[in-house]
Order: C-alpha cells, then sequence, then structure tokens
C-alpha cells in the first residue's frame, strides 16, 4: 500500500470514529423547548419536561426531542471503544498492522499446516500400500473419491465419463499408459500434449482424404478414392505421432485412431475440426497443490475406476 492511500484510509477511519463520537455527544445533550407556531407563546403541555421539535397535529399531538437513554447511548460508546481496541490489534489503520500482526496469508497458512498434520495422521496408514493394494481398499477409495470431486471433477466430471477435451477414467483407454506409476505421474506432473493444426499444409482437398482415410481406421463408412489417396497422406505426416498402423503411440499421449473411443468426438465433422485446427491438450500437475499422499490417493482412485471397467469388459465378454 502507497503512503498516499495510507494517509487516505487513515483519515478516512478518524474522521468516522471522531463524527460517531461527536454524533454520541450531540445526541445526548438536553434540548431546550422549542416554540410552535401552530400554539400559542404562553401555552403548556401537560406533562412536558422535555424539548419539543415543534411539530404538533391536531393540536395536542406534539413530537418530543428528548435525548437517547443513557443505558443506550453507552452501548453506542462501546460499539466505538470496540473499534479503537480492534484498530490496535489488527490491520485497518493505514499500513500500521496492528499489535498481534495478523493477516489473511498467516491465518491461511497457520489453518493450512493444522490441516496437513491432520492428514498426515490419517495418510500414515496408507504409506506402506503400493497403489494397487490402494486401490481395493474401502477407507482410502472414500478419502480419494472426496479428493476426485473437490479437485477433479471439474474437468472429468463427477462420476470421472470426462467429457469433449477430458478423458473418460472409467474405461480402460489410456493416452499416455495406465499402469499404477504412470497414472501417478499423469497425476502428480500433469501432462502436455499438442496436435498441430494441419489444414494450411493439407489443403482442403488433403484435409478430407485423410479424414476418409481415418474413418476407415476407426471402421467408419467412407470414401475408397478419398481414403486411398489419405493413406499415403497420413503415413507422410500422421503415422510419426500415431504409428503407420494408426494405433497411437503412449509415449507421445498420441490416441489410438482404429477404436471407437475419441477425446474430442468421432463423428466426420469433429475429426474433421481436428485436422483441421489441432489441439493443445494440457493436464494441470498436482503435487504441488495436493502434495504426494493425496496424489497416490488419487492415482488408486483413477486406476479402481480402470480395473472395474476391465473388469466389467471382460465379464461381458465371457457371457
Amino acid at each position: 500500500m502507497s503512503n498516499g492511500w495510507s494517509l487516505y484510509i487513515i483519515a478516512l477511519v478518524l474522521s468516522n470514529v471522531l463524527g460517531a463520537l461527536w454524533l454520541l455527544w450531540w445526541t445526548a445533550k438536553r434540548r431546550d423547548t422549542v416554540s410552535s407556531p401552530t400554539l400559542p407563546s404562553d401555552a403548556t403541555i401537560p406533562g412536558a419536561d422535555g424539548a419539543t421539535t415543534g411539530h404538533v397535529w391536531d393540536g395536542d399531538l406534539t413530537e418530543y426531542n428528548h435525548p437517547l437513554p443513557r443505558w443506550w447511548l453507552w452501548l453506542f460508546y462501546a460499539t466505538v471503544i470496540f473499534a479503537v481496541i480492534y484498530l490496535i490489534l489488527y490491520p485497518g489503520f493505514g499500513r500500521f498492522p496492528g499489535i498481534l500482526h495478523w493477516s489473511q496469508q498467516r491465518q491461511h497458512q497457520e489453518q493450512t499446516a493444522v490441516a496437513e498434520r491432520a492428514y498426515a495422521q490419517r495418510f500414515a496408514r496408507f504409506a506402506a500400500l503400493d497403489l494397487r493394494a490402494l486401490s481395493h481398499n474401502p477407507e482410502a477409495l472414500s478419502m480419494a473419491r472426496n479428493l476426485f470431486a473437490n479437485n477433479c471433477s471439474a474437468c472429468h466430471g463427477s462420476d470421472a465419463r470426462g467429457a469433449a477435451g477430458f478423458p473418460n477414467l472409467t474405461d480402460a483407454d489410456w493416452l499416455y499408459g495406465g499402469d499404477p506409476d504412470t497414472i501417478y505421474q499423469t497425476i502428480a506432473n500433469g501432462r502436455n500434449g499438442v496436435m498441430p493444426a494441419w489444414g494450411p499444409v493439407l489443403g482442403a482437398q488433403g484435409v478430407e482424404e485423410v479424414l476418409a482415410y481415418v474413418l476407415k481406421l476407426s471402421g467408419q463408412s467412407s470414401r475408397s478414392d478419398l481414403a486411398a489417396a489419405g493413406q499415403t497422406k497420413f503415413e507422410q505426416i500422421c503415422a510419426a505421432c500415431h504409428g503407420m498402423d494408426g494405433r497411437g503411440n503412449k509415449m507421445l499421449g498420441a490416441p489410438n485412431l482404429t477404436d471407437n473411443i475419441w477425446l474430442y468426438g468421432g463423428s466426420p465433422q469433429s475429426i474433421r475440426a481436428s485436422i483441421v485446427n489441432g489441439h493443445d491438450i494440457r493436464m494441470p500437475e498436482q503435487l504441488g497443490n495436493l502434495g504426494s499422499e493425496k496424489v497416490r490417493l488419487l492415482a488408486a482412485y483413477v486406476l479402481s475406476l480402470s480395473e472395474t471397467a476391465a473388469r466389467k469388459s471382460t465379464d461381458a465378454k465371457s457371457r
């Protein structure tokens, strides 16, 4: 805070406190009777022992101007005293930090430290378990489910099924791999993936040809002549990331184009938009925000979702 703003706040606070004191002093004074133009000068009002405002209605209804009751005034004085004590203890008087040196940042740090100590005690029982074991521990999964709802559901959804541009975590399809260590690294350190915009390179006709070939790879209908021309362009441009067979590359996070799982949609319009405009895919790192123990719980939770999906898939195939 600059000196100018500090002086402005000090003046504002002082004027309010002193103004409140003056108002209380003025309100406590007894008033002399104010003559009323509606009453004769020698008229008296029975029982009137204080001032009037001079307002009289119907000849006998007079408005008095008595001071406030003493107990009420002392309550107001107490609020002024409280304000002065507060300004001495806490910040609020310009750049003066208060003798307690309280601040929002300091309070947040103290509360965070208390919470971290409490979490450390709860997480200690899981320290000896690996991610596979954690993924089958009901207590760990209960805590991890809450962590996921607070930190991951905004992108992946409360049911973890994702949305356009955000992967579904309940299937067995992974951009970077689904083993425990890889899932942990993805959550801890985040991921940065880039799909270049190939529209300017391919041109309108080239985009349609590559689109036809990608549709063919995923088992969708397409024009054979366009797909044949698109295969050549795919092998020259796209295979470096997606592989010659289009099955992707987990080292690069390049998706498999031969299945029916799409990050941005599998319709011809969506695939065309991906080819023309590309994508910038960013998964923020969580290790700095959550710490290693919470990241381990999240990794175990995501792993449990994948294992459940794989188990359901196996059961369905065996029927």
